[in-house]
């Protein structure tokens, strides 16, 4: 274990794990062996510069993860509680991941990615620089992601398309099936109405604006950068996830 280290209480190291760096583990985490968390990061301009890992509580590494620290002066890759990290996943520098994520074997995450809370990503997936993940999405094994994937969303294939709602997540979390109608209609809007994003965006406040998960996948999608991984094209007259309600 590094000098900068700091271990919360309850937490379990197995042998070889290495914390290095200024990480900080919170509480009753688990460290499988060979877990290397806080290296420097993967970055040709990384100098050297005092940066951080912060991990919150209740969090499983479980064998040969990565998580590295941020590549610019006191920056930060953070880590939220209760997350699931399976065996040699990858977590870059400057990542943020929220709580309530499961990481799947072999998942590579680049640097500046945003995973947020309830979030289940496949294994031998790869996530492009800076992309998004919406709370309470799905995305399948073996996919690059390359642009914003959207809360509540069910997204897998090659190139990456958005096949409906994460219906399981969503039941596991506790959404009704009203609730469930409800962002299901809101996703017939952004992706298979015809219309473009601005377009969608102003018919979602128009009709739905008042609902909160509603609300959530607005400011998401008026906050995409990378742009949106788009709907899966469906044939005339038809939707795409019908079998997901």
């Amino acid at each position: 274990m590094g000098e900068h280290a700091e271990v919360g209480d309850g937490c379990i190291l197995e042998p070889h794990a290495v914390l290095d760096g200024w990480t900080t583990l919170g509480k009753s985490c688990y460290v499988g062996v060979g877990v290397v968390i806080g290296a420097p990061p993967q970055d040709k301009k990384y100098a050297g510069a005092r940066s951080y890992v912060r991990i919150g509580n209740g969090n499983t590494f479980r064998e040969y993860v990565t998580v590295h620290r941020s590549t610019s002066p006191e920056g930060e890759t953070v880590i939220g509680d209760d997350n699931y990290i399976m065996a040699m996943a990858h977590i870059a520098h400057d990542c943020r991941i929220g709580s309530d994520v499961t990481i799947t074997n072999y998942a590579g995450v680049s640097g500046h990615v945003v995973v947020e809370d309830h979030v289940y990503l496949g294994g031998l997936s790869a996530f492009h620089q800076f992309v998004r993940i919406g709370a309470y999405a799905i995305v399948g094994g073996n996919c690059g992601v390359r642009m914003d994937v959207v809360p509540f969303a069910m997204a897998t294939g090659e190139p990456l398309r958005i096949y409906g709602l994460n219906r399981l997540g969503l039941r596991r979390c506790g959404f009704t099936m009203e609730q469930q109608k409800v962002i299901k209609g809101a996703f017939r809007i952004l992706f298979w109405s015809g219309l473009n994003t601005s377009e969608a965006l102003a018919r979602l406040r128009a009709e739905l604006g008042g609902n909160e998960h509603v609300q959530r996948l607005i400011r998401f999608v008026e906050g995409s950068k990378r742009g949106l991984t788009r709907g899966v094209e469906v044939e005339a007259g038809g939707s795409a996830g019908e079998a997901e309600l």
